[in-house]
């Protein structure tokens, strides 16, 4: 039975990721694309990478007949998705991946986001979106919160560690490196090339970037009392990818061990062998993850390292990944391409 799909947000990095996935997708079929300031235009006009594919045409949100769609994706802004979604049918499933439903409490939002949250009786239904971790609660759910791309790729890392108690939780450093289409696709004079390329720097530093929300939510849930990592992100010039190096107080072989037990029956996560660190270039335009783990040269600690595509696996084949599930098909469907490479 083929699923009729809706993109809204279609004109956006993420949303022209989720296009290419579900145009490999053997039950899926896209049937509205929504994107207001693009309303009018053919996805070729837009993204001509998929001038190949048979799409519909961009559309606005308020012209597309929801009860022809099974399961909706939005792909919109944070502040802007909460007040779309609450006009969505009630029985829509939607998967969102913008940041406006991965908090719990309201409060937090507030705190990290700067605005009271405008949907709050449905954000008490949303299931946090990453997929290995709550697999269950994402297959019986009607609303799906994507993580952000970050938050993920240091989740993936250190949840295992913490939920075994086999590091220091008063001793964990993060240390990440994201591309810039982490940033979105909307013109910023930071982003232009001649103000991006040829170096990289640290943002957001101390404790104002918005996924440490996600960190001190997921983190101390797992352990049972506050969890406060130190997290640095980096803009790198680079157009696809996230690496995470973190730095944690722990026996390595057991730090290596509980994360290749952890993910031994994943197919999306990948541990390499002990004392090999991944690269970004090796899971580029893939659902993959890999993890590497390598011992300090100090006794009893060690180092984490993470490597996934910042929009697939970070965010739109996430977003599928958790999809499937929600539909009742193979959780893989559609994301077992091989990495880019070179």
């Amino acid at each position: 039975m083929t699923q009729n799909i809706a993109i809204l947000g279609a004109s956006g990095y993420t949303g022209a990721e989720l296009i290419r996935l579900i145009a490999g997708h053997s039950s899926m079929q896209i049937k509205a694309l929504g994107a207001n300031s693009k309303a009018g235009q053919s996805v070729a006009d837009v993204f001509p990478h998929l001038r190949h594919l048979d799409l519909p045409e961009l559309v606005t949100i308020d012209e597309i007949d929801f009860s022809q769609i099974d399961l909706c994706f939005c792909a919109l802004p944070h502040k802007t998705s909460q007040e779309v979604i609450s006009a969505l049918p009630k029985d829509l499933k939607i998967v969102d991946l913008s940041a406006d439903f991965r908090l719990r409490d309201p409060e937090a939002y507030e705190k990290w986001y700067g605005n009271k949250h405008a949907a709050v009786d449905i954000q008490e239904e949303a299931v946090y979106g990453l997929t290995e971790f709550y697999r269950k609660e994402i297959a019986a759910a009607r609303l799906v919160a994507g993580t952000g791309c970050n938050a993920a790729t240091g989740q993936f890392a250190l949840r295992p560690l913490i939920a075994a108690g086999v590091i220091d939780l008063d001793d964990i450093i993060l240390d990440l490196k994201c591309a810039v289409s982490g940033a979105g696709r909307s013109l910023k004079e930071n982003l232009l090339h001649a103000e991006l390329s040829e170096g990289y720097h640290a943002y957001a530093l101390g404790s104002t970037h918005r996924h440490l929300g996600e960190f001190d939510q997921e983190f101390s849930a797992l352990a049972g009392r506050p969890v406060q990592v130190q997290f640095t992100p980096h803009l790198v010039p680079a157009n696809r990818g996230i690496l995470a190096t973190c730095y944690v107080k722990g026996d390595a072989q057991t730090i290596y061990d509980t994360l290749k037990n952890a993910y031994a029956d994943e197919p999306f996560i990948e541990v390499l062998p002990f004392g090999e660190a991944p690269s970004t270039r090796h899971v580029r335009g893939s659902n993959f993850c890999h993890i590497g783990v390598v011992a300090d040269r100090q006794t009893g600690r060690a180092t984490v390292v993470v490597a996934l595509d910042n929009l697939t696996k970070g965010s739109s084949g996430q977003a599928l990944q958790n999809a499937n599930l929600m539909l009742g098909l193979d959780e893989t469907e559609g994301l077992m391409m091989a990495p880019l490479f070179p």
